[in-house]
């Protein structure tokens, strides 16, 4: 499988993952001048901007170390965009890295790492 079905089977999984988990999908690849935002949901008053990172092996590390510093400033900027085009002060916000690991026999494990970087 290439790497781009691999990314958005991960991406649709991790969406239904998150759903089963109590967020409430606001968006999904949302973009803006800055960048994209794979996922972003909400819990409670918390808007969470999640970057869904999914790998067939771990042969080139763990999913999550592939969000560098730069990476990590362009959803920054995109999600302050994003908090400006909505007028969505009244939450709280929080950066979080979804990591999807993807089996060869098509079943797929997960593990949020909440606050994974802050603004």
């Amino acid at each position: 499988m290439n790497n781009k079905l691999l990314g958005n089977k991960g991406e649709d999984a991790a969406a239904v993952f998150l759903e089963k988990n109590g967020y409430i999908v606001r968006e999904r690849n949302y973009r803006a001048k800055t960048g994209e935002i794979d996922i972003i949901v909400s819990k409670g008053n918390t808007m969470v901007f999640v970057e869904v990172k999914t790998r067939g092996s771990l042969a080139y590390g763990m999913p999550a170390e592939a969000v560098t510093i730069t990476k990590q400033q362009k959803i920054i900027r995109t999600a302050q965009s994003y908090i400006r085009y909505k007028g969505l002060s009244d939450y709280s916000y929080r950066f979080d890295v979804l990591e999807v690991l993807a089996t060869k026999n098509g079943s797929m494990t997960f593990k949020l790492i909440e606050n994974a970087f802050e603004a």
